[in-house]
């Protein structure tokens, strides 16, 4: 749920990356617990040197580094494990970066041509944990939702796990064993249930021979 990838459909590429970019380089990133900041350090220095790994990767493999957070200044606790936000454009499926989710303040985009390449590439892709689509059509987000086969689906909405009840997880290599972390699924997990069945009938019941029925 990382959000690694964002697929720019049509001819709205170029405006998109340009806003991207924008919000990117104006990201705020520092120390996590004061106030009016987007973001605050990556977890540890070796996860800080294998998201850095990656931005390496990208542009080994030809995707264009619109914005580079690892020349970002920080201003408070410049020991930390910081690293500003970073945007990639034309990032292709055999890139290291679209294929692995991230973990880190990296966005790639990949340009493709319409809702139908864009689907499949959703549909090929071995995770299948969580997607969104941006949209003012109800239609297309109807269709999308359907068409799919991702096990979390937002509509307008970044991260599609918003509500606690719904089990978090996805289809295909997304998901480990039978049943999703939590949710309706989570509480039957580490339930032992029991079946009752019951009848008070009036009166001698009698032999019976077959299944018993409500009479």
């Amino acid at each position: 749920m990382a959000i690694s990838v964002a697929l720019a459909v049509g001819d709205i590429a170029d405006e998109l990356v340009a806003k991207l970019a924008e919000k990117t380089k104006a990201l705020k990133i520092g120390d996590g617990s004061n106030k009016g900041l987007d973001m605050g350090p990556l977890i540890s220095k070796e996860h800080l040197e294998k998201v850095k790994g990656y931005i390496a990767k990208g542009v080994e493999e030809g995707a264009t580094l619109v914005v580079d957070g690892r020349e970002a200044k920080i201003d408070a606790n410049e020991k930390g494990y910081f690293l500003g936000g970073c945007l990639f454009d034309n990032v292709t499926k055999d890139m290291v970066i679209y294929q692995e989710e991230i973990f880190g303040p990296v966005l790639c985009v990949v340009r493709v041509p319409d809702y139908s390449t864009a689907v499949q590439m959703i549909n090929d892709h071995e995770y299948g944990n969580g997607t969104s689509i941006y949209t003012r059509s109800g239609g297309i987000a109807r269709k999308f939702t359907h068409d799919v086969q991702v096990g979390m689906v937002g509509v307008n909405v970044p991260i599609p796990v918003p509500m606690a009840f719904h089990s978090f997880g996805g289809w295909k290599r997304s998901l480990f064993g039978a049943n999703h972390m939590h949710g309706p699924e989570g509480v039957k997990f580490y339930t032992k249930r029991k079946a009752v069945t019951a009848r008070w009938p009036e009166g001698d019941l009698g032999a019976e021979f077959v299944m018993p029925t409500m009479k």
